[in-house]
C-alpha cells in the first residue's frame, strides 16, 4: 500500500475513534437510552460474503454487502491481508483487479487471469467501532495436462504381455482416469501423487494381446470437474501380429454339371498373406482353361465329372501356414427340360420298381396309381387267405390225430369155415373157397 493510501486508512481509524469519544460525552445533551439504542444499532452491522470457485485463467468476481449502514466505509484484502480496495479507492497496484460496484452496502471486485496463487481467504472488512470482517475462500481449479498413453511399441506379437500407461498431470484436485477397449470400459490400476499444489495421476492397464486385438483402439480418458462434459483423451491402436487364418466360402450346395462354381479362400493374418496357393488332391490344377484363379477366388466356368476331387486353399506370412480343404463332388445335370412358351409335356418319373413279367402280371399291378389306390384292399385280401390257410392245417392235424387213435377193423373170406377147426392148418384148408391162392378181398369198417 502507498503512503498516501496508508495515511488515509490512519485517518479513517482516527475518525472512528473520535466519533465513538463523541457518543460518550453526549451523555449530558442526550438521554442514556438515546447512546445505547446508536451503539447497539452499529455492532448489528456485519459484512456478508460468499466462497468462490474458479478454474486457472477464468475471472473471480467477489462481493460484500450489509443489510444497513450508515456511511461507514467498506474494504477487501487479500490472503496476504494485503488491501486490494477501499471503499471505490483501489490500493494494490495490480491490473488484473477492478472494481465492479461500490457504495455503503456493497463492495464487489473481479480478478481476471486468476492462477494457483491467488487461491486463498479474502476478508472483507467493516469500518465500525469496533471493525466487523467476514471471510470467503476462493479455490481456483486447474485443468489437468493432455493425457499420454506409454509403454506401447507397435507391432505386437500374439501372446505378448503388454502394460498400457495412460499419465496426466497438473490437475488440482486429482484427475480420474478411465480406460476403454474399442468404446467398452476396461478397468484399470490408478496411482496418484501431489507434486506442490497440483496432482500427478496415472493409471496402468495390463493384458495379455491376442489377435483380436489387431487393429483395436485403446483409449485413456481423463476426466474432471474443470473440464465438465469435455473430457480429455489419448488413443492408441494396436498392431498384433499372427499366424494366418483360411477359411473357403461357396454358395453352391450341390453343384452339378455345366454350373459355374465359384470359391473363395477368406485368408486372415497380420502381416496379411498374399497370394494363396490352389491345388487338386495335393497337386496342381489339373485344367486352368476351365479353373480361373484370380486373387484368392477359384473360378469353374462350366463343371464336369473330372472335376471331382479335394481342392485345398493354403496361406503363409512369416509367422506360419495354414490351409483349408474343400471336396467337390459334381452331380448329374436334371434331366427336367427348361421352361419354354409352350405348355411343356408331362415328364415320366423313373421307374424305381422292380422288373414285372408284363405278359403275366396283373395290367393293374403295373400302374403306380392303381397300387397306391388298392393298397388297402391287397392287405385285407392277403390277410383273410392268411386266416383261411391257418384254419385248415388246424384241421387237417385234428383229423390225423384222430385216425391215428382209432384204427379200423379189417374182416376177410378167409376166415369163413375156420371156426370150428382145431389148429390153423385145419382152419386154412376147410376155409370157403377151397383155394388160399385165391384173391383176398378185404372190407374196411
Amino acid at each position: 500500500m502507498s503512503p498516501k493510501w496508508q495515511a488515509v486508512v490512519k485517518l479513517r481509524l482516527l475518525e472512528a475513534e473520535e466519533e465513538a469519544e463523541c457518543l460518550c460525552r453526549r451523555s449530558e445533551e442526550e438521554s442514556s437510552d438515546e447512546a445505547v439504542f446508536r451503539l447497539d444499532g452499529s455492532q448489528g452491522q456485519f459484512p456478508i460474503v460468499q466462497n468462490m470457485t474458479v478454474t486457472e485463467g477464468s475471472t473471480a468476481t467477489m462481493t460484500c454487502s450489509v443489510d444497513h449502514n450508515d456511511n461507514t466505509s467498506l474494504q477487501w484484502s487479500n490472503p496476504a491481508q494485503q488491501t486490494l480496495f477501499f471503499g471505490d479507492k483501489k490500493a494494490l497496484r495490480d491490473s488484473r483487479i477492478n472494481l465492479v460496484r461500490a457504495s455503503f452496502q456493497e463492495l464487489t471486485i473481479s480478478i481476471s487471469e486468476v492462477s494457483l496463487s491467488d487461491e486463498g481467504l479474502y476478508t472483507c472488512s467493516l469500518f465500525t467501532m469496533p471493525v466487523k470482517t467476514a471471510k470467503a475462500f476462493l479455490t481456483v481449479h486447474r485443468v489437468p495436462d493432455q493425457p499420454q498413453i506409454l509403454g506401447l511399441t507397435n507391432p505386437l506379437m500374439e501372446g505378448q504381455q503388454v502394460t498400457l500407461t495412460c499419465v496426466t498431470s497438473g490437475s488440482k484436485p486429482a484427475a480420474d482416469i478411465r480406460w476403454f477397449r474399442n468404446g467398452n470400459e476396461v478397468p484399470g490400476v490408478k496411482e496418484v501423487n501431489l507434486s506442490g499444489k497440483t496432482y500427478t495421476v496415472k493409471s496402468s492397464l495390463q493384458m495379455k494381446v491376442t489377435k483380436n486385438d489387431d487393429g483395436i483402439p485403446y483409449t485413456c480418458q481423463v476426466d474432471h470437474v474443470s473440464l465438465a462434459s469435455s473430457p480429455q483423451q489419448a488413443t492408441e491402436v494396436l498392431e498384433v501380429q499372427y499366424a494366418p487364418q483360411v477359411q473357403i466360402i461357396h454358395i453352391q450346395p450341390f453343384p452339378q454339371e455345366g454350373q459355374f462354381l465359384k470359391l473363395e479362400c477368406v485368408s486372415k493374418g497380420n502381416p496379411p498373406p498374399e497370394p494363396v496357393l490352389w491345388t487338386k488332391d495335393g497337386g496342381e490344377l489339373p485344367d486352368l482353361d476351365r479353373m480361373i484363379v484370380e486373387g484368392h477366388d477359384l473360378t469353374f466356368t462350366s463343371l464336369n465329372k473330372t472335376d471331382n476331387g479335394t481342392y485345398r486353399c493354403e496361406a503363409s506370412n512369416l509367422l506360419g501356414t495354414a490351409h483349408e480343404e474343400y471336396k467337390l463332388v459334381v452331380y448329374d445335370a436334371p434331366t427336367t427340360p427348361p421352361p419354354s412358351t409352350t405348355p411343356p409335356l408331362q415328364p415320366t418319373p423313373p421307374d424305381t420298381t422292380p422288373f414285372i413279367d408284363t405278359k403275366h402280371a396283373n395290367p393293374a399291378a403295373t400302374d403306380p396309381n392303381a397300387l397306391g389306390q388298392h393298397s388297402t384292399d391287397h392287405a385285407l385280401i392277403g390277410g383273410v387267405v392268411a386266416v383261411v390257410v391257418f384254419v385248415t392245417l388246424c384241421l387237417i392235424i385234428v383229423l390225423g390225430r384222430y385216425l391215428a387213435r382209432h384204427k379200423g377193423t379189417y374182416l376177410t373170406n378167409e376166415a369163413k369155415g375156420a371156426d370150428d377147426a382145431p389148429d390153423a392148418d385145419t382152419a386154412i384148408i376147410n376155409a370157403e373157397g377151397n383155394h388160399a391162392s385165391e384173391e383176398k378181398k378185404e372190407y374196411f369198417i
